[in-house]
């Protein structure tokens, strides 16, 4: 099977995390996980700055993945102000499947509270942070909303990029929404 890019975009709470550990939980091996947060914080210890150094390094790791025969999944809110770019050229060197969580800001604060890092940061940062609806121009991205499951959303992803083998077939948990970790 050929290495497939995966990119899922939302604001802070949205449910990306758990979405991808559910779609590596599901098919196994073999997926690289990029997170945003990780690169950014992590790695750089920087803020969101308009030409920070994770933004092509987040490019590369994927391309590099893809080039090694990993599926790669891209997460974070990526504001398209700042990695639109980045990710135009991820799209049209790889192809790829793009994302985004279209999570009211009211429901994202609740889901924030029952995640492990809910001490990080309060719901006044979130909202400074909060971007309603922020898509791509290019490529186009699929939007998912507040009534898909988790179950429902990794269910579609896996579908729509043909990573819905066996392992994939397996059951992740609740039926309950994207709660949990972002």
């Amino acid at each position: 099977m050929t290495s497939r890019l995966i990119v899922l975009r939302g604001n802070s709470g949205s449910g990306k995390s758990s979405v991808v550990e559910a779609i590596r939980e599901r098919y196994g091996h073999g997926i690289a996980y990029i997170e945003q947060d990780y690169v950014r914080r992590t790695v750089f210890q920087e803020l969101a700055e308009p030409d920070g150094a994770n933004i092509e390094l987040i490019g590369q790791m994927a391309s590099y993945a893809l080039a090694r025969g990993f599926h790669a999944v891209v997460e974070g809110i990526l504001p398209t102000v700042r990695y639109g770019g980045m990710l135009a050229r991820l799209h049209r060197d790889h192809g790829g499947h793009f994302y985004y969580l279209d999570i009211p800001f009211e429901e994202t604060v609740r889901r924030h509270a029952t995640r492990d890092k809910a001490s990080a940061f309060a719901a006044d940062d979130m909202a400074d942070w909060y971007r309603p609806k922020d898509l791509l121009d290019e490529p186009r991205e699929t939007v998912i909303d507040e009534t898909s499951s988790l179950d429902a959303t990794v269910q579609q992803i896996l579908n729509e990029t043909g990573l819905c083998g066996p392992a994939a077939q397996l059951q992740v948990g609740d039926d309950d929404g994207l709660t949990g970790r972002e």
